[in-house]
């Protein structure tokens, strides 16, 4: 397989938790893989904490100047010729026994000498740099070796917007990781999009701790992970060059599998030619009406608060309900409002989250499953947009449902601002990224106050296939709004009255908003 990406090589970078003038057996591993990969012509970082002032000084340097000049990939320029750069991102703090590593555990030096295996160091001030690095560098994969917290490895694994790898090395028990923080470290191992072990025991070990599957992949820089000898192949003989090319392979064919799975970046050209023309026009991709359970908001409202903001636009996405979005588009229709109204729904899946349908005629029930609900929504030809994917506060899909109908899944949601917890907006614009699936936004107005203060500026579009490659070159804009007010809003409009109250009170906003004007 060696070569076999010729036509489509990658931008990778390796994490090690571990400063770099350290000897361990996954510095060295680090150090053959990458160097192979990067013989291969692909490019490739290394991302390490280092001792060395200077070396951490000398990369903030670099990364600064890179940003500076607009010129991120400069530092991956030669990386593609047997020579990957290292990127100090920190100093690190020496604390032995942290994350309960294995002091017995030991690793022969190419000279033949054993060194104690080292604590997985504590990085001072790294996840700055590796956020700025992460987001400015466009990298294809993050591979991060024993990605535990606190560590380079978990910072990058934090912060990257590419397709994560995890390697697993040790075989040791990490009591801090398994019983004081499971829940934090498992909710990062959820973005590894693959794992690999260097051992069987090492894979037995993590899938009874955290689950998954863990495909083993030996260590390419010589040495063993239990304390058995080094081997004659440790100082790079060819038992040590086979082993590299081996792993490498075995890489190569994961980071492929990986890369298939993203969209197409750039969409139909066509397409981006014939809309180049047209005007520009705000769009709001979601929001609810009285249709749904829990928003008072008339259709009529809704319209004419949607001309007053200055939208488009709009895409009524009632719950499980799609009356609501059809009487929009045809009272749009009778009173010439000027909005176009595109008709969707917001559909709850049997325990999987939820998933907005857009460019759909038909009641979509709930209750089916992520794969049954996308097919239906593919079915009558629209657009599968998933809202708000991982506000943990809320029924989400886990990553394991998303990538089982990612090949189908149009665009995403990556802002919203009911969201209350700014990370899991951050968290969807990663998963966009790195799957280069089309960014929306919305917002998921339950209350007319609410509405347009997210919006994409778009091109204007005439069905789904012009709405998608207008939405995949917009700009989304935000504005900030206060959560708790709209929350209440909300509660005032829709629990806080008894019905007759909230029935006098539509017919009053109605008729408001209509202006006077006799309904049809």
């Amino acid at each position: 397989m060696a070569g076999a990406m010729a036509s489509s090589k990658l931008a990778i970078a390796h994490v090690t938790p571990y400063p770099w003038e350290q000897e361990n057996e996954v510095n060295a591993h680090v150090r053959a893989v990458a160097q192979e990969l990067s013989r291969r012509g692909h490019r490739v970082l290394i991302l390490a904490p280092s001792r060395s002032q200077e070396r951490v000084r000398a990369s903030r340097r670099a990364l600064r100047g890179a940003r500076t000049k607009g010129t991120p990939e400069s530092l991956l320029q030669g990386t593609d010729e047997g020579v990957p750069a290292v990127i100090a991102v920190g100093e690190i703090l020496d604390v032995p026994g942290w994350a309960g590593s294995d002091r017995s555990s030991r690793w022969r030096t190419p000279n033949g000498d054993r060194v104690h295996r080292r604590s997985v160091a504590l990085p001072i001030d790294v996840a700055r740099t590796i956020e700025e690095l992460l987001s400015t560098v466009p990298l294809d994969v993050v591979h991060v070796h024993e990605p535990f917290a606190p560590s380079t490895s978990n910072a990058a694994l934090r912060h990257s917007r590419a397709l994560n790898v995890g390697s697993f090395h040790s075989a040791s028990e990490r009591p801090l990781s398994t019983l004081v923080a499971r829940r934090f470290v498992e909710s990062f191992f959820g973005r590894l999009d693959a794992r690999t072990a260097s051992l069987p025991a090492t894979a037995q070990l993590m899938a009874r701790q955290f689950g998954g599957e863990y495909r083993l992949v030996p260590d390419a820089g010589g040495g063993d992970v239990g304390g058995g000898s080094g081997g004659s192949d440790a100082a790079g003989g060819p038992d040590g060059e086979a082993r590299r090319r081996e792993t490498a392979d075995q890489l190569e064919a994961i980071y492929r599998e990986l890369a298939e799975r993203r969209h197409d970046r750039d969409g139909d050209p066509k397409l981006r030619a014939r809309l180049a023309g047209r005007a520009l026009i705000d769009v709001d991709l979601h929001m609810h009406t009285d249709h749904s359970h829990d928003c008072a908001t008339p259709v009529e409202v809704l319209l004419t608060t949607a001309r007053a903001r200055g939208l488009g636009a709009i895409a009524v996405t009632d719950h499980n309900e799609i009356s609501g979005a059809l009487a929009a588009r045809e009272r749009a229709r009778e009173l010439g409002i000027g909005v176009k109204v595109i008709v969707g729904e917001e559909v709850k899946t049997a325990g999987e989250g939820e998933v907005i349908g857009l460019f759909v005629e038909e009641l979509i029930p709930r209750g089916m499953s992520l794969e049954e609900t996308v097919a239906e929504i593919r079915r009558q030809g629209g657009v599968v947009y998933v809202p708000h994917p991982f506000d943990r506060l809320h029924s989400v899909p886990d990553y394991e449902h998303l990538l089982k109908v990612l090949a189908d899944v149009d665009a995403i949601e990556v802002f919203n601002p009911r969201v209350a917890i700014g990370a899991f907006n951050e968290e969807a614009q990663r998963f966009a990224a790195k799957y280069r699936i089309v960014a929306g936004a919305g917002s998921d107005s339950h209350v007319a106050q609410g509405l347009g203060s997210v919006r994409n500026r778009m091109r204007e579009f005439d069905g789904p296939a012009e709405f998608l490659q207008s939405l995949r070159d917009a700009e989304i804009l935000t504005r900030p709004s206060s959560l708790l007010y709209v929350q209440a809003l909300k509660f005032l409009q829709t629990r806080a009255r008894t019905p007759a109250a909230r029935r006098a009170s539509r017919a009053r906003r109605v008729k408001r908003a209509m202006g006077g004007r006799r309904r049809s």
